[in-house]
C-alpha cells in the first residue's frame, strides 16, 4: 500500500491512494477524527460484507465509537467502545459472529491498535441489545470463522 498527502494551503491536504483521492480539511475534521472514523468504518464495512456473503441485507445501520484518550501528549487512545446498531434478518449468533470476525481477525485498523488500546463493543440488532460492553479476546487464540477475509485488504 502506498499513500501520500499534499498540502493545498489553508489547512487543507489532498490525500492520495492508488484508487482515489480526497481532501482532508483540518479546520473541519482533525486527523485524529479521520483516524477514528477509519477504524469504525473498517469494521462496519466488514459486517455488511459478511452478511451479504451469507445472503442477508443489513439495514438501518450505524456504528459509533466512544473514545477515551490519555491526558498527556501525544494523547493516545486509551480505550475505544464501538457501538453497532442495525437491522438484519439473521439471528443474534450470526450477528455476533460477523462482528467478532471483523474485530478479532479481519479489520486491519482495529487490529493495528488493539495491543495498546482497550477495545470493547456493544451490538444492538433489530432494536435488541445482543452484546453489551464485550471485550476482545486475546490475539494469541487463532480464530477460524470461514469468511476467508470478506473485505478490505
Amino acid at each position: 500500500m502506498n499513500v501520500s498527502v499534499e498540502y493545498l494551503g489553508d489547512k487543507k491536504f489532498k490525500a492520495n491512494t492508488i484508487k482515489s483521492s480526497f481532501t482532508l480539511d483540518c479546520k473541519e475534521i482533525t486527523p485524529v477524527e479521520y483516524f477514528a472514523t477509519g477504524i469504525i468504518g473498517c469494521t462496519g464495512i466488514d459486517l455488511v460484507m459478511m452478511a451479504e456473503k451469507d445472503g442477508f441485507e443489513v439495514t438501518n445501520y450505524s456504528v459509533k465509537a466512544e473514545i477515551e484518550r490519555t491526558e498527556s501528549v501525544p494523547m493516545k487512545f486509551a480505550s475505544m467502545h464501538i457501538i453497532y446498531t442495525f437491522d438484519g434478518a439473521f439471528d443474534a449468533t450470526k450477528a455476533k459472529r460477523y462482528i467478532g470476525a471483523s474485530l478479532e481477525s479481519y479489520c486491519t485498523t482495529v487490529n493495528s491498535i488493539r495491543d495498546s488500546v482497550k477495545v470493547s463493543y456493544t451490538i444492538i440488532q433489530n432494536g435488541e441489545k445482543i452484546a453489551d460492553k464485550e471485550e476482545l479476546v486475546s490475539m494469541s487464540v487463532p480464530l477460524e470463522d470461514g469468511f476467508g477475509g470478506a473485505c478490505c485488504s
